[in-house]
């Protein structure tokens, strides 16, 4: 019996070099990334994520070539490129004598659904295939809280520490406590200095001439000849491991804090890294539990539950909520709230100082920590009556690691 020649989709998103599929190349596999209209345009985006995507799924690309892979690569100008998954799919299948289509199993509801349906109406056989990114399956959360009134990130939190012998002595944490959050709030008061975050120089001046010459529309600043975010995993290690040594002893202390003499502070910064899976999440928390173990005497433990706990507590839970309540959640407006966003929200012109130095920080960079995201201008659109939807847009545009399934439940 002839062997399938298959075709398979990889998404901006699944840039997961470790990933089984890529552990040797076949000669009957093709694999697609693809820059598309579709995806440029769901909302507005801020110029350097765009940019940075597009540069990531290059590098991407050009890494699983060099290990013997073979990639069809269509580019936003590509005259092939007809911008819609769709589309491009049913050409390539129409072009090529594929017998199977395969893809990752996307992380956004509304991708989960188109690519299910593309699916069933292809004349191939067809099969999803989990990312092995995440440390629990999608529904993991429903499961874990079911008969609960109440989704209380706490205490999956313990069951995951439980779960994957994080901090654990046992089955009692390490330290005595679970949660050193309380010791987690100090404000930034200038005696500890700040370390100069690290930054990378990608020249995507002739990508950004390209995504401009298309015409997509886009807001934010960006240096094209030094783009500063990693576009491959290894700067993702790079940023990770300055991270480790620069800014983990004091991240713990100071991860609520809020200061206008820097737009880092001692966060990791590595959220796109994440989320568009150049890194895994247990490998960032072995190399930090790591770090630690090493460094006792100059890192607290309050330092690294407070990391752990935003990687292998909250992102996976918010990832869970997601999933748990999609497609309603992202309906909901419990307060029928129905202001407009104001357009200072895009401008950053505002006398409020809080207020313009996270957007204002945020146009620049693409960037902005927890804290200016949901106390500050989340908080600010709460109070002011804004729509849901609206503040779904901007934060989704505004973030360079904004992925749906992170950015609604935190703004539902």
């Amino acid at each position: 019996m002839a062997k399938d020649k298959i075709l398979r989709l990889i998404l901006g998103d699944q840039l997961n070099e470790k990933h089984s599929w890529f552990k040797q190349p076949e000669k009957s596999v093709t694999y697609v990334l693809m820059e598309i209209r579709q995806e440029t345009d769901c909302v507005k985006h801020h110029v350097q994520k765009v940019v940075a995507f597009f540069a990531a799924m290059r590098a991407f690309a050009e890494k699983l070539r060099e290990k013997g892979h073979t990639v069809i690569y269509l580019r936003l100008d590509d005259p092939k490129n007809q911008q819609t998954i769709q589309s491009n799919l049913k050409q390539l299948l129409k072009e090529k004598p594929f017998t199977r289509f395969e893809y990752l199993l996307p992380d956004e509801y509304r991708l989960d659904i188109e690519l299910r349906k593309i699916a069933k109406t292809l004349s191939v056989s067809w099969e999803a295939v989990d990312t092995e990114h995440f440390l629990t399956r999608r529904q993991e959360l429903q499961d874990f809280f079911d008969g609960k009134k109440r989704f209380l990130m706490e205490s999956f939190y313990r069951w995951m520490r439980k779960k994957h012998d994080i901090l654990m002595d046992g089955d009692k944490p390490l330290g005595g406590r679970w949660n050193f959050d309380v010791e987690n709030r100090r404000r930034y008061d200038g005696r500890v200095p700040i370390p100069g975050p690290r930054l990378f120089r990608n020249d995507v001046g002739e990508l950004h001439k390209m995504v401009e010459k298309a015409g997509v529309k886009t807001f934010g600043s960006i240096k094209p000849k030094s783009l500063i975010w990693p576009i491959n995993r290894s700067q993702s290690r790079s940023l990770l491991n300055a991270f480790l040594k620069d800014g983990l002893k004091e991240f713990g202390t100071y991860q609520d804090a809020m200061t206008t003499k820097s737009w880092s502070l001692f966060h990791a910064r590595i959220s796109f890294a994440l989320n568009s899976k150049m890194l895994h999440p247990l490998e960032v928390i072995e190399a930090a539990v790591r770090t630690w173990e090493k460094q006792k005497q100059a890192i607290k433990i309050q330092q690294i539950e407070g990391f752990v706990r935003q990687i292998l507590g909250w992102r996976e839970y918010m990832r869970g909520i997601y999933w748990t309540l999609m497609p309603k959640l992202g309906r909901m407006n419990f307060f029928n709230h129905k202001a407009p966003l104001p357009d200072y929200y895009w401008t950053a012109e505002t006398k409020m100082h809080c207020m313009q130095s996270a957007i204002g920080q945020s146009l620049e960079h693409a960037y902005a920590h927890h804290i200016q995201r949901l106390m500050v201008t989340g908080n600010f659109a709460l109070l002011a009556g804004v729509h849901p939807d609206q503040v779904d847009e901007w934060y989704l545009g505004v973030y360079i690691d904004a992925i749906q399934w992170v950015e609604l439940p935190n703004t539902r």
